[in-house]
């Protein structure tokens, strides 16, 4: 969420926002709110002020100025719940706008509606040359019986999936590794619930952006979170953190629950997109400052390509457009892995910086030494996410007779097994 005062000074800017954003707001009936809101506060104001002195002078005054006064202290009184009363009502209907309002994207990004916009930065690794004909990661699965999608598709439908054996143990392995790996970093592992209530995904801004990919339970009054970013802006939401306790760095672990209803139907076959998965999620609460804001930026981005380059993996890392980095993003880069039965990159992780947007939001707050309270800058950055990551993994570290090839750290976790 924009600050207002922002807005209502840099609104010209905001509304090139959301234009290149792909998004449509009503800045009018926006900056119309805040001038009822700010005219009826200041009335608000001056009636109490009145009053106060009324009953400031009552002691003194004759019994016809006290009989005067009493009347128009009643008076006041009606003004001032008729007046407070719509103060309160504009003042939700302007929060509920103010939600719908975008970020602003850094210079740097692409201006283009989607994806189709983004930029590729650089480029990683060398993509495999098979010497025979190379299989998906569906076919050497099955071969192995690591997978069973036809028995899983009668208990859950489609898009869900089962692992098994040797391939069950790996998902644990890359998740377990990757949070160890950040931990060493100084980064704090933490477990969160994917249960959460509608308020937190309000807080990030999943709502009421991607509330159609968001799984419900009525019944509970809560929603199962597609990322451990809602739980963990919720944990520290309405606080105000002393600057010596800031960064908090969290790698959040959580199952996580998307109905990819935006897919378009794409990559609906395998593991690529699946309704339930595992993620571990590095996140990052920080002062309002947009230098230290670019230095964790480009730090989660590393530590996301530290563990890619582990697995021998290629990839590319891609600057996001304006219409694909989403509502809330001021930069968002993709790291996009190499997928050879696809023939192309795929996303597997993806970094991003927020600002202010999610803290207004969540109210979370920083004290400087001097005293001062600001919102803090939030990022968030995917680790790792399973079982996705497991595509690139089979298909280019497979072998001309359908095992794969365990790259070297994860060995330990497999019994010292090379080849499974």
């Amino acid at each position: 969420m924009l600050d207002i005062a922002f807005i209502r000074n840099n609104t010209a800017a905001v509304a090139e926002a959301a234009r290149v954003k792909g998004m449509t707001i009503d800045l009018d009936r926006i900056l119309a709110l805040d001038t009822a809101l700010r005219r009826g506060k200041t009335r608000i104001e001056t009636l109490r002020a009145e009053r106060n002195r009324i009953t400031a002078q009552f002691a003194e005054a004759s019994a016809p100025l006290r009989a005067a006064g009493a009347e128009r202290s009643r008076a006041i009184a009606s003004a001032l719940t008729a007046l407070q009363g719509n103060a309160g009502e504009t003042e939700q209907t302007l929060r509920d706008l103010l939600l719908t309002v975008p970020n602003l994207p850094w210079p740097g990004a692409p201006v283009g509606p989607d994806e189709k916009s983004n930029q590729v930065v650089r480029a990683v690794g060398d993509r495999p040359d098979f010497a025979f004909p190379p299989l998906d990661h569906l076919a050497i699965a099955d071969r192995h019986g690591w997978i069973d999608q036809s028995r899983i598709a009668k208990v859950a439908g489609a898009r869900s999936y089962v692992l098994k054996g040797r391939l069950a143990l790996l998902e644990q392995a890359l998740l377990f590794d990757t949070s160890r790996r950040l931990a060493r970093e100084g980064v704090q592992p933490i477990a969160v619930p994917a249960l959460v209530r509608g308020n937190a995904f309000v807080n990030t801004g999943h709502f009421p952006f991607a509330r159609e990919d968001t799984f419900e339970l009525p019944r509970d009054g809560a929603y199962l979170a597609g990322t451990a970013e809602i739980a963990l802006t919720g944990l520290h939401g309405g606080e105000i953190i002393d600057e010596r306790d800031l960064p908090l760095l969290y790698a959040g672990f959580s199952p996580c629950f998307r109905r990819e209803a935006g897919s378009g139907g794409r990559d609906v076959r395998g593991l690529l997109r699946v309704h339930q998965f595992y993620k571990v999620e590095q996140y990052v609460i920080c002062r309002d400052d947009p230098e230290e804001s670019a230095h964790w930026h480009g730090r989660l981005l590393a530590n996301a390509e530290t563990v890619l380059q582990a697995l021998e993996l290629p990839y590319q890392v891609v600057e996001c457009s304006t219409g694909d980095m989403g509502p809330g993003k001021v930069r968002m880069n993709d790291i996009e892995t190499w997928v050879p039965n696809l023939g192309c990159y795929r996303e597997t992780h993806s970094c991003s910086t927020l600002h202010d947007w999610q803290a207004r939001r969540a109210n979370i707050r920083w004290r400087d030494r001097r005293g001062q309270v600001r919102f803090c800058h939030t990022l968030n950055n995917t680790a790792i996410a399973t079982p996705r990551i497991l595509v690139p993994l089979i298909e280019n570290h497979q072998t001309p007779q359908g095992q794969v090839r365990v790259p070297t750290f994860l060995r330990n976790y497999l019994d010292g097994e090379e080849l499974l």
